[in-house]
């Protein structure tokens, strides 16, 4: 029995020893992990960084296939209105049972036809007309608008679509229907259209000229002149041509040629569409159809509306 305890003990006192062994062994160092990356703080939304990006196209205004133009349909024989479609007039926008006709509306129609476009035509005020193109409220303006300096800071031209020339209108009756220049209209009182180069530039011109206030339209201009209010106008050759038309007691005094006429820089008297700042496809794609055209394409075309003008336009 003693030598039997003795071999187990002996046993168990070995077995101590061997995990004794064991535990005194060194650990394996433990793998380290690959560190982790850093996130990228989140940018606050009211810093979201700026992104370089070249300046993006100005809309043409015409990707629906209609161009939308403004005039005054009152400004014969540049644009009038009328109660029919007769001689090619078109249906003015909210307008029941106007239609727009005249030189513009022709020339429109031309400038559509050309680039398949539908026409729409929206009447407006003289003064509203360079505001409306620089609130998009509308395409273009055609409207026997003068490209002066000013116009072009704030719109651009396509054209010219017409090369005007400075007259002057009075009646048959006033002692000024025989003038042959300038000078010979001296001290005689005058008026033209609101914010046009004839009112601003042209008047002034005249020697000791009684300029009244402005017109807010040709009608009104016009009428001044038939009610005596003043003695004569200043205007453009296819607006004094038209007023004859209308009214045969008015006389057209054109004083080209001679040493006493108006001075006036070619840009300033031509006639062009007004168009958006920036808006390089609609310009290019209207001086494409007007480019090719001749003055004489030009008159020969406002003969055609000075022939269809209505007696009261």
């Amino acid at each position: 029995m003693r030598r039997a305890l003795a071999i187990v003990l002996a046993m168990l006192m070995m077995l101590a020893l061997a995990a004794c062994g064991q535990s005194s062994a060194p650990a394996a160092a433990p793998t380290e992990a690959p560190p982790a990356e850093t996130p990228a703080p989140e940018t606050p939304a009211d810093e979201a960084p700026i992104i370089e990006e070249t300046e993006a196209a100005v809309p043409s205004g015409v990707e629906d296939g209609v161009l939308t133009i403004a005039m005054e349909c009152a400004y014969a024989p540049y644009n009038w209105t009328q109660g029919d479609d007769s001689n090619g007039a078109v249906p003015i926008k909210d307008s029941d049972g106007e239609y727009a006709n005249g030189y513009d509306v022709m020339m429109a129609k031309k400038i559509c036809e050309a680039n398949g476009w539908t026409l729409e035509v929206i009447k407006a005020d003289w003064d509203s007309l360079v505001p409306g193109v620089q609130s998009r409220t509308y395409d273009a303006v055609i409207a026997g608008q003068s490209m002066t300096a000013e116009r072009s800071e704030q719109v651009d031209f396509a054209g010219p679509y017409l090369y005007a020339t400075i007259v002057c209108l009075t009646r048959s009756d006033s002692p000024y229907a025989s003038a042959k220049g300038i000078n010979d209209l001296a001290g005689g009182t005058c008026t033209s259209q609101s914010a046009t180069i004839w009112y601003d530039t042209m008047l002034p011109q005249i020697p000791d000229a009684k300029i009244q206030p402005a017109a807010e339209s040709a009608p009104a201009m016009l009428m001044a002149l038939e009610t005596g209010t003043v003695d004569f106008v200043c205007t453009d050759m296819p607006t004094a041509l038209g007023a004859v038309r209308a009214y045969p007691d008015m006389v057209l005094l054109d004083f080209a040629g001679s040493d006493n006429d108006f001075t006036a820089d070619a840009g300033d008297v031509n006639i062009g569409v007004s168009v958006f700042k920036g808006n390089t496809v609609l310009l290019d794609a209207i001086n494409a159809v007007l480019s090719p055209m001749t003055a004489d394409d030009f008159n020969a075309m406002m003969d055609q509306a000075i022939a269809v003008q209505p007696s009261e336009a």
